[in-house]
């Protein structure tokens, strides 16, 4: 629930509560009070009243059964007398507004005010006479003479108002207290389920400030607080895998500097061992000459080798090489593959074939050059390692329901087993003492394969051979 709402849910919760407590409270305390006091406290005072209307209204009643001239009998006067005044009542004879009778001696303008209140059509029955409250009710006859005649029987009204005084007093405290204390908790459950949070999360921010994203940030509070704690959290483990990439790339540059640096120092110590030897003489004759510059030669397209595989490295560890990718076939791709290579691999004495294991035509989308690049580096190694007169190396072609596979296999030396995870690793050599490139090309070929959203892996068997496999999504 979001914190408008809920704050307003718990608002309008408290003052329901402070209403349905206090109405029990009110309860409990007329109880309580008519207990100790008496019923006279409260209860006996409207059951008079209703006792007293009840007489007043049954006088009335027996009087309208009368002409108006029995009315003016001195029995019945005397009657009435003794009725109202058993009730504490009086009451009034009147023709027009003239006065035949009265149990009670009312001025002038009180039986003025009674007789226009009594008469008046809005239903009152309490007015006010001499400072005091009456209950009044009137019974009219309409004499043959034209006159008014008129019974006006009024009883006076008293009403304990110190029970009503205190009743009111305890009504407003109970329910003044209970607002407070509901207030004073939902304050208290705020202050848990959002401002201690917001405090904690201003503790981790200052400390994500200073550099410091160890702090795991845990999701407390409701609704948007626990919204923002998440957010926060996340943010925060983003911001360490970015310190620790970071980390990562500066160690992988001064990694690469010290290694390229290592692996140049080589060849270009012995170009210019060589190169010194021509200068002071040691290659005199044409032969010796010729030996010492075709090895210079060598060694500086060594060099030369290694820069660029160092350089492309480099791009492709930053993701800054584009690709352009061809939706191609992959048979016909592999065969101008097994054409380009052949000649070299002749030339090393191992034979090249393609062997076609697909049932029907395979596209797959790839960046031609630079796949081009990963069957170079690959047939390269199998050359430099292949250790037989009579090295074979076979490309394989196949596939599975999402995928072509693409299996480079030689019969070479093999790579032992506790090696075999390390050779997609930058400037890794199976074996340093034939070391005769950058160590860079399955490193390469790694980075260009999961550049195509593709998978490389190899397995192997010293003194069987080195099997390469790609996987590459089909189209």
């Amino acid at each position: 629930m979001h914190l408008t709402k809920r704050f307003f849910t718990m608002n309008a919760l408290a003052v329901l509560v402070s209403i349905g407590l206090t109405f029990l409270a009110v309860i409990i305390f007329v109880a309580a009070y008519t207990k100790v006091f008496g019923r006279e406290a409260g209860i006996k005072e409207f059951q008079k009243v209703f006792e007293v209307r009840a007489a007043i209204s049954e006088i009335k009643r027996e009087a309208l059964t009368f002409k108006f001239e029995q009315l003016l009998d001195h029995n019945y006067q005397q009657k009435l007398f003794d009725r109202v005044n058993a009730l504490d009542a009086s009451a009034i004879i009147l023709i027009n507004r003239e006065v035949l009778f009265a149990t009670h001696n009312f001025n002038k303008i009180d039986i003025e005010k009674s007789l226009m209140l009594s008469g008046d059509s809005s239903h009152r029955d309490e007015i006010e006479l001499e400072g005091k409250t009456y209950m009044f009710t009137r019974a009219d006859y309409k004499l043959p003479s034209g006159d008014m005649g008129i019974l006006l029987l009024l009883v006076p009204i008293k009403v304990k108002t110190s029970f009503y005084v205190l009743l009111g007093i305890f009504t407003v405290s109970f329910f003044t207290v209970v607002f407070l204390l509901m207030n004073f908790w939902i304050s208290y459950k705020f202050s848990r389920g959002i401002i201690l949070p917001i405090s904690r999360l201003k503790d981790a921010a200052i400390k994500i400030r200073e550099g410091d994203l160890s702090c795991e940030i845990s999701e407390e509070g409701e609704g948007e607080i626990q919204e923002l704690s998440r957010t926060l959290e996340l943010m925060r483990i983003k911001l360490k895998e970015s310190v620790y990439l970071q980390q990562k790339f500066d160690d992988n540059r001064k990694f690469l500097v010290s290694s390229i640096s290592h692996d140049l120092k080589t060849p270009v110590t012995s170009i210019k061992g060589y190169i010194e030897g021509i200068i002071d003489g040691v290659a005199k004759t044409p032969e010796k000459l010729e030996e010492y510059l075709e090895t210079a030669r060598s060694k500086a397209i060594l060099v030369n080798a290694m820069i660029d595989d160092l350089l492309l490295y480099s791009k492709l560890d930053l993701n800054q090489l584009p690709y352009h990718f061809e939706k191609s076939d992959l048979t016909s791709y592999f065969e101008d593959c097994v054409a380009d290579h052949k000649y070299e691999c002749e030339k090393a004495n191992l034979s090249l074939e393609l062997i076609n294991e697909l049932k029907e035509p395979v596209k797959v989308l790839i960046d031609r050059e630079r796949l081009k690049r990963v069957i170079q580096n690959i047939l390269d190694n199998a050359v430099m390692y292949a250790g037989k007169t009579n090295g074979k190396i076979a490309i394989l072609l196949r596939e599975t329901r999402t995928s072509a596979i693409i299996e480079i296999r030689d019969n070479g030396n093999g790579i032992p087993e506790n090696k075999l995870p390390f050779i997609f690793d930058r400037f890794y050599q199976v074996d340093p003492s034939r070391k005769s490139g950058s160590g860079l090309g399955l490193a390469i070929a790694k980075q260009i394969i999961e550049g195509q959203e593709g998978k490389i892996w190899a397995k192997s068997v010293v003194g069987e051979g080195t099997r390469i496999m790609i996987s590459l999504k089909k189209f």
